[in-house]
């Protein structure tokens, strides 16, 4: 089906009927109706730490019920379970995200609440990513979520704790372990090959 270039404002308000007759070119994510455009094709940094703790990600729950997958793929996040799929208003694509409950699974894609998500920030996006989309996914009970800051060095982890996120915030040194997920990142394999000028981790005499 070809797919006609619309014109998308920012005042309107959209559904997932509406977002499967865009092109796919420039990408939408759906939040409670509003379009945000996503980011050009994302840099070489970016897919590379993407491709890299997705790799990790996949190996250590290789023959588990868990299934991770990678960016593109629609998260399709409806209000009340009896939701029609096309009046789904909010629709995700997270870098990576990991589902535990297959029935979430379908052709399209997930539907409901990843286990786990995590993104890599872009210049420019840390108040989508930090706050728009950690909003959304703490309201609709994502149990883990975190937040790749290349420039920072750093991952901002957010857990869910039944009622809101709690934040850890980690170096990307060493590694990091998701609380909902037997999965452990070890940064170390990669990260300094593709951020070589991050910082040191400080010392304890120098956090004195």
């Amino acid at each position: 089906m070809n797919r006609v270039q619309k014109r998308i404002t920012p005042e309107a308000r959209y559904t997932y009927a509406d977002y499967l007759t865009w092109p796919d070119t420039p990408r939408y994510e759906l939040i409670d109706g509003k379009a945000y455009a996503m980011a050009a094709a994302p840099s070489v940094r970016h897919q590379d730490i993407a491709g890299r703790t997705y790799a990790q990600i996949l190996s250590q729950l290789a023959n588990t019920a868990c299934h991770p997958f990678v960016a593109p793929l629609d998260v399709r996040l409806p209000k009340h379970p009896n939701d029609r799929d096309g009046e789904t208003d909010r629709v995700v694509q997270p870098d990576i995200l990991v589902v535990c409950d297959p029935s979430k699974i379908d052709e399209r894609g997930v539907v409901g609440a990843p286990d786990w998500i995590i993104e890599i920030l872009s210049p420019g996006r840390a108040s989508y990513d930090q706050i728009t989309k950690r909003a959304l996914y703490e309201r609709v009970g994502v149990r883990e979520y975190w937040v790749i800051h290349p420039i920072d060095g750093m991952v901002f982890i957010y857990r869910h704790n039944g009622e809101r996120y709690d934040t850890d915030i980690q170096s990307l040194r060493g590694q990091s372990c998701a609380s909902v997920i037997p999965v452990c990142i070890e940064w170390d394999q990669f990260i300094p090959s593709i951020l070589p000028d991050l910082p040191p981790v400080p010392s304890e005499d120098e956090l004195i």
